[in-house]
C-alpha cells in the first residue's frame, strides 16, 4: 500500500495544527467554526439601570423596557438588569443548548429566584447551559434573568488596566442568542490544543515532542470538520498518546482549583460581594458535573458577604465543604498585608477567620494562604503555629525584582524559632488555566529538585475573580498520568502538604522574613490610610483594656462583645492586601477611610463608658493602657494650670488623677544672634537653625553629640519617583540619584511657646509652588525625645518626600520594629540582596547604634524607612497617579520624634518610648481622693503586656498576651491587682493548654520567655 511520507518540516506541521483549530484563521472549514452549530433568537430582551447594586428580589419589582442588542449602557459602577425570555427549539431535542451571552462586564445569570453561573468574557465564561441533552419533557420555554456588572474583572481603568477608572465607560451586549453547543467538536479542540502545547513545550530536542506532533497531524488527516463522524479516529489517537504513561519517578503536580478574589483594588467593597457570587457559584456547577474538582478558597470576610447577600448559595457550599470539595484555606479574615498590620492585627485576622471557619464549617484551616501580599513578616510563622496553623503556601516572592529567591518548598524559621513547612507553587502563579505550559513551567521552576517530587498548581481566573471552566478541568484531564509531563493529580492543599512533609527531611531552611524586592512604595502611599490605621489599633486596644478593667470594676458594666468584633472586622478588612498598602482606586480609599471614621466615633463612645464605669467624680483622671509607669506632659484644655499644661505620673495600666508634679529641670528656650533657637530640658539639647534643621542635638548627661559634623537633622528632602510600571506599588532604586533638599524658607525658625514644661518652635518650607511644610518642634520636661509635629501641604506629581537624620553612629545594622519584636537589616549595599532593602518597612520606630551609644527615630503613622551607613530616614509622602489619580493630595499631619541614647536602645526605653508616643493618655473623670492604681504590672520590662481583653468563650475571663521584646530569654513576674482565681496558658484561639498549668501566688504569675516568643493567658476571677 502507497503510503504519503510525513513532511519533515517541524514548522508547517505545527502551523497547520494551530490553524485547523485557530478561532481568527480558516473558521470557515476548520474544526473551531464548527464548535457551535444551529442558533435562534430569543424571545425579548428587556432592561433597567440602577446606579446601586440591589438585590434580585428588588430587580424583579423594577419595570423592564425593551433592549436592542448592540445598544450602549452604561456608566461605570452602574448595573443592567436584563430579563430574557426564550424558546427552545423542539427540533433540538437531544443536543447540549446553551444561552450564549457576549457583552462587556460581569453578568450573572439567575433562574428560578437563584444565582446559577457567572458569565464573563475575560473568564471565558460566555455561555450558561440550558440543557446537556434536551428532552421532551424539559421546559422548553424559560425565562432568566441577567445581572450585569458595568465593569470588568479588572475594574475600568482608563487606559491601563491599573489606570484610575473610567467614569464614563460605555458598555454592551454583543452577541445574546440560543446555540446548539457541540460538545463533541469541544472535546477533539482540547485534544488538540494539548498536543499542540506539547510540541511547543518540550521543544525540538524531546523525541516525546515530534511524536506529539506526528500525532496532531495525522488527526488532521482524519478529521473532517464538515463530517462528525470523522472526530472518533482523531479522538483515538489523541486518547492512545495521552495513555502512554509516566514511569514512576515523575514529577506530581497536585492541581487544585482556585479563584482569588482580591476583596477591593480596582473595584470596590461592595463589587467584591457580587464578584464571589459569581465565580463561587459558577465552581458548584462544576463541582455538579466533575466529582473529581476541588476547588479552595479563602477569606472569611468573603464567606460572610456570601452568606448575608446569598444565602442559598452559602448552603450549597456548605454541603460541597462537607463533601471536601469546596476547601475553605488560609484561616484569617482576610488575605492581609504581610508588613504593615500590628502583631495583634494579625493575631486577630486568624482569630476572627478561624473562628468563623469552624462555626460555618465545623473545621479550622491547615495551612495560612496568602499568594499574593507584598512581602512577610518575621513573625508570622509563630502566630501561624499559635493559631493551629503549620503550613504556608505563596508565591509573591517570584515578582523579586533583583534576587531570585532559591527555594520552591522549605521551611520557613521566624523570629521567634517557630518553624513552618512553606510551598511556593514553582509555576510562580495562582491563576494558571491548565495548559501544557503551566505544567511544564511548574517542573522546570521547581527550585528544589531532588528534595521533593510534589508541587502545587492553582487554577482558574484570578485577582477580579472568574475562577476554574471546565475548559480547564478538560485540559488536566486528558493528562493525569502523560508520558513527557508531570503526573496531575487533583488534590487538596491538605494532602499537598502531607506528601511534603514525608519527604521533607531533605528541605532547606529560610531564617528571618521574606522580604518582597519589589512594590516598596506600599510602605508610604496614601498616607490617611496608614495613619487611621494606627490610630484605630491603638483605640481598639485601650478599649479592650479599659473594658477589661471595667468588667471587675463595675458588675453591671456589659464588654461590648459584639460592637467591638463589628469594629476589629472593619479594621481587618482595611488591612486587605491593597487597601492599607494604598494600592486601590479612589473610591476603596473612601470607603476605607469612612470605615476608620466609623471605628473611630463608636469606638470614642465605647472607650468612654468603659472609663465611666472605671471612675466617677469631678476631678480630672488620666488613663495608662500601658504597661509601664508614665511621667508625661500634658494639655489640658480646661486645665486651671498655665498654658493648660500639666507633668503627670501615671502607673501601669491604671488610673490616677491629676498631680502637680513639678520637672526636676526646666524646658528652657534661648533665641539666639544667628536666628537659630537653643532648646534644653537637662536631657536634651539641640540647636533648631531657621530652615528647622538640627544644627546640634547632644544627649547632655553623657556629653554624645547626635548629628554628624557639617550636617543637619532635620532635613526635608524631596525625589523624583516615576517607577516603571506599578506607580502605588513601586518606588525605584534609581529615585535616590534624584535627591533634593527642601531649602526655601516661608517663615523661619520662631518661638512659638516656652514654658517650664514644654517648649516649642515652629517654621514654614516652600516643597514647591504648590506644596508647603509647616511644623512645630516640641521639647517636653523630662522627655528622652523631641517630637516634630508636622503638617504638610501636598499636591505634587510623581514626588516622593522623606526626612533625614545624619547621625554619628556607625553600624553595618540597623533595627527595626516589627510585629512583636524587632529584627536588623544591613545599612550597606556589599550585595544584590543587600541594596535590594534600598526601602524597608518598620512599625513605630528604627534605631541606629553602635556600642554604647545610639539613636532611634520614632513614628506616630510611618512604615518606610531607609538607613544608608549613617544617615536615618523616614519616608513621609508619594504622589502616585495610578491607580488613584487623587493618591495624598491635600493635607497631612503627623508626628515623628527623634531619640539619642546611650547604650542599648533595649535599656534606654526606646521600645516604650515609641508606644508612648503612639497611646495617648486617656483624660478621664476620678474622684478627688482616688488613689493612683494599676492593674497589671510586669517585670523586668524585657516583656511587654500588650493586650487585655475578654475571652472570646469563656464569659468573665480575660485574655492577656504579652512578649518578648529585647530579643533574649527572661523569667518575669506578672503582677495584677485583680483577684485572679486560675491561669491557664492557651494558644492564639484561646484554646487552654492544660499540659502547662500556671501557678497564681500572692506575688504574682512567673513565666518565662524565649526570646521574642508570645504568649497568651487566660486568667479566671474570684
Amino acid at each position: 500500500m502507497y503510503h504519503t511520507p510525513v513532511l519533515k518540516n517541524r514548522r508547517t506541521l505545527l502551523e497547520r495544527a494551530e490553524k485547523f483549530v485557530s478561532d481568527i484563521y480558516f473558521t470557515d472549514c476548520n474544526l473551531r467554526g464548527r464548535l457551535y452549530g444551529e442558533t435562534h433568537p430569543l424571545e425579548s430582551v428587556s432592561s433597567f439601570m440602577s446606579s446601586k447594586r440591589i438585590t434580585f428580589s428588588e430587580a424583579q419589582t423594577k419595570k423592564f423596557s425593551p433592549y436592542k442588542i448592540g445598544d450602549n449602557f452604561g456608566p461605570t459602577w452602574w448595573t443592567c438588569w436584563f430579563k430574557i425570555a426564550l424558546k427552545i427549539p423542539s427540533s433540538w431535542n437531544g443536543k447540549e443548548v446553551h444561552l450564549l451571552w457576549e457583552s462587556d462586564g460581569e453578568a450573572m445569570v439567575w433562574r428560578d429566584d437563584q444565582p446559577v453561573q457567572g458569565l464573563s468574557k475575560e473568564g471565558e465564561k460566555t455561555s450558561y447551559i440550558l440543557s446537556n441533552c434536551l428532552t421532551e419533557e424539559e421546559e422548553h420555554t424559560v425565562n432568566v434573568y441577567v445581572e450585569l456588572a458595568c465593569n470588568g474583572l479588572f475594574g475600568a481603568g482608563q487606559g491601563s488596566t491599573i489606570a484610575a477608572p473610567d467614569p464614563n465607560k460605555k458598555f454592551s451586549v454583543q452577541k445574546a442568542e440560543l446555540v446548539v453547543f457541540n460538545r463533541h467538536v469541544r472535546e477533539l479542540l482540547t485534544d488538540f490544543e494539548m498536543l499542540i502545547g506539547i510540541v511547543k513545550e518540550l521543544g525540538d530536542n524531546e523525541q516525546r515532542s515530534f511524536q506529539a506532533l506526528f500525532t496532531v497531524n495525522e488527526m488532521v488527516n482524519v478529521s473532517n470538520p464538515a463530517d462528525p463522524s470523522s472526530f472518533s479516529k482523531a479522538h483515538a489517537l489523541a486518547h492512545n498518546f495521552f495513555s502512554q504513561r509516566n514511569g514512576q519517578s515523575q514529577h506530581t503536580v497536585h492541581a487544585m482549583g482556585h479563584c482569588h478574589i482580591d476583596s477591593a483594588w480596582l473595584w470596590p467593597y461592595e463589587e467584591t460581594i457580587r464578584k464571589c457570587a459569581r465565580s463561587w457559584v459558577t465552581a458548584i456547577r462544576l463541582m455538579e458535573k466533575n466529582p473529581e474538582f476541588v476547588f479552595t478558597c479563602s477569606q472569611a470576610q468573603q464567606f460572610e458577604w456570601v452568606k448575608n447577600w446569598y444565602p442559598g448559595l452559602f448552603s450549597e457550599i456548605q454541603h460541597f465543604v462537607k463533601l471536601g470539595k469546596f476547601i475553605p484555606v488560609g484561616g484569617t479574615w482576610v488575605e492581609m498585608d504581610g508588613n504593615l498590620p500590628s502583631g495583634e492585627s494579625m493575631v486577630r485576622q486568624f482569630l476572627e477567620g478561624q473562628n468563623f471557619f469552624e462555626q460555618h464549617f465545623e473545621k479550622k484551616c491547615k495551612e495560612f494562604w496568602l499568594p499574593d501580599t507584598f512581602g512577610y513578616s518575621a513573625q508570622l510563622p509563630q502566630i501561624m503555629k499559635g493559631s493551629g496553623i503549620s503550613n504556608f503556601l505563596t508565591q509573591k516572592l517570584s515578582w523579586n525584582l533583583v534576587n531570585t529567591f532559591p527555594h520552591s518548598s522549605f521551611f520557613w524559621e521566624g523570629l521567634d524559632g517557630s518553624i513552618v513547612l512553606t510551598h511556593f507553587p514553582p509555576g510562580n502563579s495562582y491563576g494558571m488555566i491548565g495548559k501544557v505550559e503551566d505544567l511544564v513551567k511548574t517542573v522546570k521552576q521547581n527550585k528544589d529538585k531532588g528534595r521533593v517530587n510534589h508541587s502545587a498548581m492553582l487554577f482558574g481566573f484570578g485577582d477580579g475573580g472568574g475562577g476554574p471552566t471546565q475548559l480547564m478541568l478538560d485540559r488536566l484531564r486528558r493528562v493525569q498520568d502523560t508520558d513527557g509531563l508531570p503526573k496531575v493529580k487533583m488534590t487538596s492543599p491538605d494532602e499537598l502538604f502531607s506528601q511534603l512533609w514525608a519527604d521533607s527531611h531533605l528541605l532547606c531552611t529560610w531564617t528571618g522574613e521574606l522580604f518582597l524586592e519589589l512594590h516598596n512604595g506600599t510602605y508610604t502611599t496614601q498616607a490617611q490610610i496608614k495613619r487611621s490605621n494606627r490610630q484605630c489599633e491603638t483605640l481598639l486596644h485601650d478599649i479592650e483594656i479599659a473594658s477589661s478593667l471595667a468588667l471587675h470594676h463595675d458588675k453591671t458594666f456589659q464588654y461590648p462583645v459584639a460592637k467591638l468584633r463589628e469594629l476589629w472586622r472593619l479594621l481587618l478588612l482595611n488591612q486587605f492586601h491593597d487597601v492599607i498598602p494604598g494600592t486601590c482606586i479612589e473610591m476603596v480609599v473612601e470607603d476605607a477611610l469612612r470605615y476608620y471614621e466609623d471605628i473611630n466615633r463608636t469606638g470614642a463612645a465605647l472607650l468612654q463608658i468603659s472609663l465611666s464605669a472605671l471612675s466617677k467624680g469631678d476631678t480630672t483622671g488620666v488613663f495608662n493602657s500601658l504597661p509601664w509607669e508614665r511621667l508625661e506632659v500634658l494639655h489640658l484644655h480646661d486645665g486651671p494650670a498655665e498654658h493648660g499644661l500639666v507633668l503627670v505620673r501615671v502607673p501601669s495600666i491604671g488610673l490616677s488623677p491629676i498631680q502637680d508634679t513639678k520637672p526636676q529641670v526646666p524646658v528652657c528656650l534661648t533665641v539666639q544672634a544667628d536666628g537659630s533657637v537653643l532648646m534644653e530640658n537637662g536631657i536634651l539639647q539641640t540647636v533648631v537653625n531657621k530652615d528647622g534643621t538640627l544644627a546640634s542635638l547632644c544627649l547632655m548627661n553623657a556629653n554624645r553629640e547626635a548629628i554628624s559634623d557639617g550636617c543637619g537633622g532635620n532635613q526635608f528632602v524631596i525625589f523624583d519617583d516615576v517607577p516603571l510600571y506599578w506607580d502605588a506599588w513601586d518606588v525605584m532604586d534609581y529615585h535616590l540619584q534624584t535627591r533634593k533638599p527642601v531649602v526655601e524658607v516661608v517663615k523661619p525658625v520662631h518661638v512659638l511657646s516656652s514654658h517650664e514644661l514644654r517648649g516649642s518652635v515652629s517654621f514654614t518650607l516652600r516643597i514647591s509652588g504648590n506644596s508647603t511644610i509647616t511644623q512645630e518642634i516640641v521639647m517636653d520636661a523630662m522627655s528622652p525625645y523631641i517630637k516634630f509635629n508636622t503638617q504638610v501641604n501636598w499636591f505634587e506629581s510623581h514626588k516622593f518626600l522623606k526626612v533625614e537624620f545624619p547621625v554619628r553612629v556607625h553600624s553595618p545594622n540597623a533595627t527595626y520594629e516589627i510585629q512583636f519584636g524587632h529584627l536588623q537589616r544591613p545599612t550597606h549595599r556589599n550585595t544584590s540582596w543587600d541594596w535590594a532593602r534600598f526601602e524597608v518597612w518598620g512599625h513605630k520606630w528604627a534605631d541606629l547604634s553602635e556600642h554604647n551609644f545610639g539613636v532611634a527615630l520614632l513614628n506616630d503613622s510611618k512604615y518606610g524607612y531607609s538607613v544608608y551607613k549613617n544617615t536615618m530616614t523616614l519616608s513621609l509622602l508619594r504622589a502616585p497617579k495610578a491607580p488613584d489619580a487623587n493618591a495624598d493630595m491635600g493635607t497631612h499631619n503627623f508626628t515623628y520624634a527623634i531619640m539619642p541614647h546611650t547604650g542599648s536602645f533595649q535599656d534606654a526605653t526606646v521600645i516604650q518610648c515609641a508606644y508612648n508616643l503612639n497611646f495617648p493618655l486617656r483624660l478621664t473623670s476620678c474622684s478627688p481622693d482616688m488613689v493612683p492604681w494599676s492593674a497589671f504590672s510586669i517585670s523586668p520590662a524585657s516583656v511587654i503586656l500588650e493586650t487585655v481583653k475578654q475571652a472570646e468563650n469563656r464569659k468573665g475571663a480575660l485574655v492577656i498576651r504579652l512578649y518578648e521584646a529585647h530579643g533574649g530569654g527572661v523569667s518575669v513576674t506578672l503582677r495584677s491587682m485583680l483577684p485572679v482565681k486560675n491561669a491557664w496558658h492557651c494558644d492564639l484561639l484561646e484554646q487552654i493548654d492544660t499540659t502547662q498549668p500556671l501557678q497564681v501566688t500572692k506575688d504574682g504569675i512567673n513565666l518565662n520567655f524565649n526570646a521574642f516568643q508570645v504568649r497568651s493567658l487566660l486568667l479566671d476571677y474570684v
